[in-house]
């Protein structure tokens, strides 16, 4: 088989697991926590590492930003041979008790979005796989880690999230908006792939701050610890799988 024209690489040329976060940045911190860390390949927003974790081979792959290039990655990732996806990225509260540096674990993703809605109905559920789900929800715990458990929303128009939007889907009761989970479960599902999602929260809606929208310095420095100790969640969790 040829490469993958997006994110170059082909069959052989990367692990059954991959953990994938939206930003390529955030490759190289999850592969800090990693052993026998190599590049694959480098092209537009997608990077490709390879890596193992306590002895566990795993991919580390970005994805960028939204749930198109989300998708692309996805269905790349399954044609040479991934078998399981996990995102780790950040995403923005939408109750008022969830804070800043907090960390979500989708339970689903409600779907507003367009790419999930090209391979199927919208009334069809994205949900992540019930193991990979359960091994991030005992990873938290095994690390003493209060993590919001809970669905999600996945949104397309970062600047076009108003307060009619953001009051809905609070008193839904959903907990956090991100932009790709809803692509990944999806897609994973059609695929014959498991897939989950720990996201950090950067910013609250309901509160009227979105990311980087803080004037105070712990917070977003909170985030950030909060980001790689979620990585390390994600880390336990693929390990047990």
């Amino acid at each position: 088989m040829a490469k993958q024209p997006h994110l170059l690489v082909g069959d052989g040329d990367v692990n059954e697991i991959a953990l994938i976060p939206g930003d390529p940045g955030r490759v190289d911190r999850i592969a800090a926590q990693c052993e026998n860390v190599e590049e694959v390949s480098q092209n537009r927003e997608y990077k490709v590492v390879n890596a193992e974790y306590d002895g566990t081979p795993l991919t580390i792959c970005s994805t960028g930003i939204g749930c198109p290039s989300a998708a692309i990655a996805i269905e790349e990732l399954h044609n040479v041979g991934v078998e399981i996806v996990l995102r780790v990225g950040t995403t923005g509260a939408l109750q008022e008790q969830i804070e800043i540096g907090d960390m979500v674990v989708a339970t689903g993703a409600a779907k507003e979005e367009g790419t999930s809605k090209r391979y199927e109905s919208a009334t069809y559920p994205a949900t992540p796989d019930y193991d990979v789900l359960s091994n991030l929800v005992d990873a938290s715990e095994a690390n003493d880690e209060d993590v919001h458990v809970g669905p999600i929303v996945s949104d397309d128009a970062f600047y076009n999230e108003s307060d009619e939007f953001v009051a809905d889907w609070e008193e839904a009761g959903l907990l956090c908006i991100e932009m790709e989970a809803a692509a990944v479960f999806s897609l994973a599902r059609r695929r014959g792939m498991k897939a989950g999602a720990i996201c950090t929260v950067d910013g609250n809606l309901v509160k009227g701050t979105q990311k980087g929208e803080t004037e105070d310095e712990e917070l977003p420095e909170k985030a950030k610890d909060n980001v790689e100790r979620a990585i390390g969640i994600a880390l336990d969790a693929v390990d047990a799988l």
